[in-house]
């Protein structure tokens, strides 16, 4: 068994993407291979591809990033009407391995489901113990082998997919969007606070996609039509789109975070477009903490539009001022401690014939351990910066995300023990400010809803 270990990274890094095509006559394998190299940002540790042809499902995943597991002979092999794909970062049970890679695989009676998950359940050692107890076998220690496992044991006992699926979301606690294939059809569902998001679009042939995002849809030529919504299962088949709705919380609680970093800046989450909702972030972070500079850079990518809408409101010159490495990945390279201290040196360089001799305005997206900024600040110093004043794009991160996001415990979050003085002085910025709540919510003002979860900012978690 293949598994790579990974450390506890300095930022709040998304756990999954998925991705699934009903579209006979298409190259389904390829069309999602496609979709999850749009969704390659929401996890890089594994990939899979599972593919219906009406009777049966085949399935390929292995450690690494899409481009790395799949090649030409694996796709030619993945022949079907459907598919469902998923890419990884772990955040419940193992590290990165083939075994914990997804979709999971599962039967009823005769008939095979494949399951792909973005989110984290909460419930997962209480439901693993009750199924250990009825005879289950588990390959991996995921959540989502789970989940597999309920669906397919109600489904057997009603006779149902569909009802299967609802047993399940009553039984399962925690935050999902989910895609499950059957050899016929696909079924698409999110939690009751829709925590995560799933879009669904349609191919200019008449198939369906599902996709955690927009950017998704994009890449696969396919339409956006509609997200799904909190609650609801949607099945695509060959009778069309069939959605019903379940019962929703009584309060959406969406995560603000996929506006701020997550997503990609080319997606659309709930008719808001991320990066217009990141230019505003920098535009009301201006009004909110202005400062007498000479340049505003952002950290990329995501600190970027943020940037672009701070010197756009503020009349400081925009910059490109940091160089990013986009080939760098969290398993290139086993680092000695001298590098590990060095770290962010792998993935960021400063410009010093931009940057020397100036008053930055340096925009990012949030700070969790502080490690990255404090190395960051450091760097644009000895490239000679005169004043690094850092903004920050996201309210304090003050509590650990329990709901599909890989975040530090509370005593390594530097906000939860730390006044912004104190966490300035730590980082060595002339000066630190972090966009307000209220400014943060009118940034996603043209959201469908305005029902968030701020937890990792508020300590108020929608789900105990």
């Amino acid at each position: 068994m293949e598994t790579v270990a990974r450390e506890m990274p300095d930022a709040l890094e998304e756990a999954c993407g998925v991705f699934g095509v009903y579209a006979p006559g298409e190259d389904v394998a390829r069309l999602t291979g496609y979709g999850l190299q749009a969704l390659q940002h929401r996890g890089q540790e594994s990939a899979g591809i599972a593919v219906g042809d009406g009777e049966h499902l085949s399935c390929y995943k292995n450690v690494g990033l899409v481009t790395q597991v799949f090649d030409d002979a694996v796709m030619d092999a993945l022949v079907g009407n459907l598919a469902v794909g998923h890419v990884r970062y772990s955040t419940s049970g193992a590290a990165a391995s083939r075994e914990a890679a997804q979709p999971h695989l599962s039967s009823i009676d005769e008939v095979e489901i494949a399951l792909v998950h973005n989110g984290t359940l909460l419930n997962t050692e209480a439901l693993r113990t009750s199924l250990e107890q009825e005879g289950a076998v588990f390959a991996s220690g995921t959540d989502t082998e789970a989940a597999t496992y309920i669906i397919a044991e109600a489904t057997r006992r009603t006779g149902s997919v569909r009802e299967g699926i609802r047993h399940a979301m009553g039984v399962l606690e925690g935050a999902y969007a989910m895609i499950l294939a059957t050899p016929e059809a696909l079924y698409a569902f999110r939690d009751p606070h829709g925590i995560r998001p799933l879009c669904i679009g349609r191919l200019p042939q008449g198939g369906w996609v599902v996709s955690s995002e927009t950017c998704g849809l994009d890449i696969a030529g396919a339409a956006y039509v509609r997200d799904v919504e909190p609650a609801e299962v949607v099945r695509l088949g060959r009778e069309g789109l069939d959605a019903e709705s379940g019962p929703a919380a009584p309060h959406r609680a969406s995560c603000i975070f996929e506006y701020v970093y997550f997503a990609r800046p080319d997606s659309v989450i709930d008719g808001q477009s991320v990066y217009q909702a990141r230019r505003v972030m920098g535009a009301i972070l201006s009004q909110e903490a202005p400062v007498d500079a000479d340049l505003v850079l952002g950290v990329p990518d995501s600190g970027t539009p943020a940037a672009v809408g701070y010197a756009e409101a503020s009349g400081i010159p925009y910059a490109f001022g940091i160089v990013k490495n986009h080939y760098v990945g969290r398993t290139f390279i086993q680092p000695t401690q001298a590098m590990r201290e060095r770290g962010i040196t792998l993935k960021l360089n400063p410009l010093p014939s931009v940057i020397a001799g100036k008053r930055l305005v340096v925009i990012d997206d949030s700070i969790v351990r502080g490690t990255t900024s404090r190395q960051l600040v450091a760097m644009l110093y000895e490239a000679g910066a005169a004043e690094v004043h850092l903004r920050i794009v996201s309210p304090e991160v003050r509590w650990p995300c329990f709901y599909g996001i890989d975040t530090a415990t509370r005593d390594q979050l530097l906000a939860a023990g730390c006044t912004t003085e104190e966490m300035r002085q730590w980082i060595g910025c002339d000066s630190l400010a972090f966009i307000s709540p209220e400014g943060l919510h009118r940034a996603v003002g043209g959201a469908r809803h305005q029902g968030w979860c701020e937890a990792c900012f508020t300590g108020s978690y929608p789900i105990s």
